[in-house]
């Protein structure tokens, strides 16, 4: 099994930028990738970004590419989400995910919400 910790979210004033962390612990060695979701009220869970364990590919939502950065420390077994220009629209609630050749695991999310 692989265990997920979110931290850094936060209340944000539109513009402004917040660090998500996604701590993994357990079976590492079967992540394949990890990514982070976000779901807004009303509205259904949503890709935002993902990264490959080993090679470090990165993929992103077009919704959010060019003010998000997802990275990877393989040290700490952590993914970050870099997210700057938050707009109102970035409030939800962020899962970060990790897909394993076990199972796919989520962590518990952190709330995000950007207003003035």
């Amino acid at each position: 099994q692989v265990q997920l910790v979110e931290s850094g979210g936060g209340l944000v004033q539109p513009g402004g930028s917040l660090r998500l962390s996604c701590a993994a612990s357990g079976s590492i060695f079967s992540i394949n990738t990890m990514g982070w979701y976000r779901q807004a009220p009303g509205k259904e869970r949503e890709f935002v970004a993902a990264i490959s364990w080993s090679g470090g590919n990165t993929y992103y939502a077009s919704s959010v590419k060019g003010r998000f950065t997802i990275s990877r420390d393989n040290a700490k077994n952590t993914v970050y989400l870099q997210m700057n220009s938050l707009k109102p629209e970035d409030t939800a609630v962020y899962y970060c995910n990790a897909d394993s050749y076990l199972d796919n695991y989520w962590g518990q999310g952190t709330q995000v919400t950007v207003s003035s």
